[in-house]
């Protein structure tokens, strides 16, 4: 493989800097702006170079010294090696630059980025692989690139609950029967002390191990609840303890709301940024400007995390989620804050926009929240629905501007899109956008 010396002039979503070689773009992890490297060329396509560093040869005056021990190792985290403001500007620059070439909208429609109040230990649900292999015990994250488990002490991005949680899950793993049968453990923390914990299980006697974590994880582990997993979520089951945890949306989200408590079961989605999600909430509710009269639709609507703060001030809502127990803890999470104005059904959110327009129901808002793949489906049906408003909350750039191009075409107008860092050390992030009909 060929070497080469490139210098970095900007950093891209994927998390990579980039530089060019003869013309030709070359992407570079684990780099900042400014840096000049000595890299291995790992991938040669027809429009672009990969490559990997062998040298610093002019570090960035803007390089710092990451704060974990795996940093670079570790498939998690890419940018502990950028200060945090270097980071949020980089990240901003990258959503703007991907909005404005889909979209040609204004730059003056794209607002501030909203920074992370806690740049490290924030994330309040992890995932770690295990590998037990020569009678050694291996409890971390996977290698870059790789299913290889690297060991990791501690996660610097991960809250103090998961990592006091992860030391002693350690020694108690020591004495678990089938160590080389458990390739993954996940812990989800609420924001009050209360923590669950998964095992996914690849053995032959479920039973048996259940009995085990029973007997052996209530007074070892400081948590609430312990579940067992084999195969697909539907086979979670509860071995011990409370089912579901539970996290506050506060009084001084906007003015005049009083707090909220939500909460999901194992295996259910939550905002790893509990901070970050009351931000966003809080962006949601002012975006929405409602006044009482509304009905408001709420798509890929999870446990009622945008649905229930919204209903507060409209006259009905309705959540369409195609997994059925979001579903169920946005029911559960409607009458334990008294919500009466709230309905959630388990489909397909394009099947249900689909039907609602056959109906010839409409609605004066539409919020959605879709996964990494975007919307394209739904954004193709919602002017059936004639909102005279959409809320677009994304966690993918790139999807986000494919979709916002879509339903420019329908007849909507982006009035403003932000940015809200979500997931800092990572070039991941969150944004909300407001669309009005022409």
């Amino acid at each position: 493989m060929r070497e080469e010396t490139v210098r970095i002039d900007t950093m891209t979503f994927g998390g990579a800097g980039l530089g060019r070689i003869d013309g030709k773009v070359c992407f570079v992890p684990f780099t900042a702006v400014g840096d000049t490297v000595r890299v291995q060329i790992v991938t040669e396509k027809k429009s672009y170079l990969e490559g990997r560093v062998l040298d610093f040869l002019e570090p960035s005056q803007d390089r710092i010294s990451p704060s974990c021990p795996v940093f670079g190792t570790c498939g998690g985290c890419c940018w502990q090696h950028m200060p945090y403001h270097i980071q949020l500007k980089a990240k901003e620059d990258i959503f703007t630059e991907i909005l404005m070439r889909a979209t040609r909208i204004d730059r003056d429609r794209i607002q501030p980025i909203v920074p992370s109040p806690e740049p490290y230990g924030y994330r309040s649900r992890m995932q770690f692989k295990m590998r037990h292999a020569g009678g050694a015990l291996v409890l971390g994250f996977y290698r870059q690139g790789s299913h290889y488990v690297i060991d990791t002490p501690n996660c610097a991005i991960a809250n103090e609950q998961i990592n006091d949680m992860l030391t002693s899950l350690r020694a108690i793993m020591k004495t678990f029967p089938e160590p080389d049968k458990v390739p993954q453990i996940d812990i989800a923390t609420g924001d009050t002390g209360d923590a669950i914990v998964l095992f996914h299980y690849l053995g032959a006697e479920p039973d048996h191990i259940a009995q085990w974590l029973a007997r052996e994880i209530p007074g070892a582990l400081p948590v609430t609840g312990v579940f067992l997993q084999q195969g697909r979520k539907s086979t979670i089951i509860k071995v011990w303890g409370d089912e579901r945890v539970a996290y506050s949306l506060p009084s001084e989200l906007v003015p005049g709301f009083f707090e909220m408590r939500l909460s999901f079961r194992c295996g259910g989605f939550s905002q790893v940024n509990y901070r970050q999600n009351s931000a966003l909430v809080g962006l949601a509710l002012r975006s929405a400007e409602l006044k009482g009269t509304e009905r408001v639709l709420d798509l890929f609507c999870g446990n009622g995390n945008f649905s229930l703060p919204l209903a507060r001030y409209c006259a009905e809502v309705i959540g369409y989620e195609n997994f059925d127990q979001s579903i169920e803890d946005a029911i559960t999470n409607s009458r334990h804050n008294n919500s009466t104005n709230c309905r959630f059904y388990c489909a397909d959110s394009a099947t249900g926009v689909r039907e609602l327009a056959e109906r010839g129901e409409v609605f004066d808002l539409v919020l959605l929240d879709p996964p990494r793949t975007g919307a394209r489906d739904v954004v193709r049906l919602l002017p059936q629905l004639d909102p005279s408003k959409i809320l677009y909350i994304s966690c993918d750039p790139s999807t986000l501007a494919r979709d916002l191009a879509s339903l420019q075409k329908s007849g909507y107008k982006i009035i403003a899109s932000r940015p809200v860092d979500m997931f800092p050390q990572t070039y991941h992030l969150e944004s909300i956008t407001v669309l009005l009909k022409k």
